[in-house]
């Protein structure tokens, strides 16, 4: 049996106090420098709402919160307003929103449960994330020459059906608000199935294999134990969605029509705060009509600013309900 001298035990606790202090000092540094990151973003988000406030500045002054419900838009007479602009990104995003969270969770669940072997959950999970890496511009060239025409006997068919419902009381020419709400869609599926996705894979298999032993079937154990505990990282994934919803330009500018018009008709033509600026921004020359447009970013910017609010507290209620 081998015992160490007092002279080596001292050095070998001053080693492992040099050690300890060492790593004690990276864990320090590391936690600053995550600190300075997070002020840093909080700065910089202020920063750029000052930047847009000012910018919005002229229209601010000239049309105050009427703005907000003001339909006119009429560059010659500079008269603006932003309630055709708002009602079409804010239903164009819902559009999205109704399509691709039933379509996102089902794939999410067949992705993460043994319903299909292995190779075929894996094929079907990559090719469904491979739609986030295509440019939104690509996509919206897909939606002139693919989504318009596949779509436009759909449109026609319901409006024919159920013209007397005003959702559909108009005949359609193509580009319309239920198409951009169907290309956007398109382009958020892969945020809510990737992420459900990830929340679903992360649940303890203890939950499942425990709820199956009682007795539950695999549907009843995915709509009373899967679903519920994965609740708030759900919830989660589809905000950050409507985020990406509510900013999206290229491919909405180019098959939503760009009509400034409020209609409660999906099958007409719409505009939106992206494409609008997209569109008039490059152009624009006159100090009130780029107040305006800054004025309709600011919007977009407290939009969705709201939403991830909204989203911060429900994900946390629902962690706390399901803790």
């Amino acid at each position: 049996m081998s015992s160490s001298s007092p002279s080596q035990s001292r050095q070998n606790s001053a080693d492992s106090s040099i050690v300890g202090g060492g790593t004690a000092w990276l864990d320090r540094g590391f936690a600053w420098i995550l600190q300075a990151v997070a002020i840093a973003s909080i700065f910089v988000l202020l920063w750029m709402g000052w930047v847009i406030f000012q910018s919005a500045a002229p229209a601010l002054k000239e049309f105050g919160a009427g703005f907000l419900t003001r339909q006119e838009w009429d560059v010659n007479q500079l008269q603006f307003g932003a309630l055709t602009y708002i009602y079409g990104t804010v239903v164009s995003s819902a559009i999205a929103l109704l399509f691709a969270v039933p379509i996102g969770i089902t794939v999410a669940i067949v992705t993460s449960e043994k319903f299909l072997p292995n190779w075929v959950r894996s094929s079907l999970g990559f090719l469904v994330e491979l739609i986030a890496s295509i440019p939104s511009v690509i996509i919206g060239f897909w939606g002139i020459f693919v989504l318009i025409p596949f779509m436009k006997p759909i449109q026609l068919w319901l409006h024919q059906q159920f013209g007397w419902i005003p959702l559909f009381g108009t005949e359609t020419f193509g580009p319309s608000l239920f198409v951009a709400g169907t290309i956007l869609a398109i382009m958020i599926l892969p945020t809510i199935a990737a992420i459900s996705r990830d929340i679903m894979v992360a649940m303890p298999q203890e939950l499942r294999t425990a709820s199956m032993s009682l007795g539950a079937t695999r549907w009843e154990m995915i709509f009373t134990i899967l679903l519920p505990s994965s609740a708030s990282g759900i919830v989660g994934a589809i905000i950050l969605a409507l985020g990406r919803a509510l900013g999206e330009t290229m491919a909405v500018t180019m098959v939503i029509g760009n009509s400034d018009q409020i209609s409660l008709s999906l099958m007409d033509a719409s505009n939106t705060i992206p494409a609008i600026l997209a569109n008039q921004f490059p152009e624009a020359l006159d100090e009130l009509h780029i107040g305006a447009l800054m004025y309709l970013a600011l919007i977009l910017f407290a939009l969705t600013l709201i939403v991830n609010i909204i989203a911060m507290v429900m994900v946390k209620i629902l962690g706390f309900k399901h803790q």
